[in-house]
């Protein structure tokens, strides 16, 4: 057997922030644990340590490794269409992996000086800048989309988790969009009248069109 100083070289933090990626997406949070990361990794708990100090950490390394490639510099002719592009980033990557929503959630509240919030508000935040947004009004306006970018995208992952235990969108969307068109019609005349958009509206196109009614927020109060 190979001495410990060589094993703990080999067991890179990158390896085991990968093995912890990948458990939460077919396990979730809960199935993240010290115990399943050594039977992934054929390796003891020590070794893990070496790199990582507790599970917090490990979730705070996880999230950082998949936000980190979405919300790289976008280089774009138009700010907005900057700031478009690591939004549907965001979106996917959520989608994608069904525990990032609550992370983000939970560093943005409970560490907002860690490496993950900065790095997304640095690159909605530059974009924002370029809009010609004065100073004063940067945090409002970054604010205001992150909130609304990841706060949208939750959702949507939260709706697909739902789905995804045996359920038809159509057949969800359609009995949504029914019980709304029987509601009564003077207390919720809105919402009956919107009953037909629900059956038919695409998340991708409805969670963009929330980034330009935001984005012309922005531009008008510039």
């Amino acid at each position: 057997m190979p001495p410990r100083t060589r094993r703990v070289d080999a067991l890179s933090r990158e390896r085991i922030v990968a093995a912890a990626v990948a458990i939460l997406d077919t396990a979730g949070e809960s199935g993240l644990t010290f115990r399943a990361l050594t039977e992934r990794l054929a390796t003891g708990a020590g070794a893990i340590y070496w790199h990582v100090a507790n599970r917090n950490e490990l979730l705070d390394a996880a999230t950082e490794a998949v936000i980190a490639p979405v919300v790289k510099p976008v280089e774009a002719d138009e700010p907005a269409d900057g700031i478009r592009a690591i939004a549907l980033g965001l979106f996917d990557a959520i989608a994608e992996h069904p525990w990032l929503a609550t992370q983000l959630a939970t560093q943005l509240s409970r560490s907002p000086w860690g490496s993950v919030t900065p790095r997304i508000f640095e690159s909605i935040g530059r974009h924002v800048s370029a809009m010609g947004v004065p100073k004063a009004g940067w945090f409002t306006a970054g604010s205001a989309l992150v909130h609304y970018i990841l706060g949208a995208a939750g959702q949507n992952a939260a709706n697909a988790r739902v789905l995804g235990a045996g359920g038809d969108r159509a057949e969800f969307l359609a009995a949504a969009s029914a019980a709304w068109e029987r509601l009564d019609p003077e207390e919720y005349q809105f919402t009956r009248a919107v009953g037909d958009q629900v059956r038919e509206h695409d998340d991708r196109e409805q969670f963009l069109a929330g980034v330009d009614l935001v984005l012309a927020g922005i531009a008008a109060s510039r």
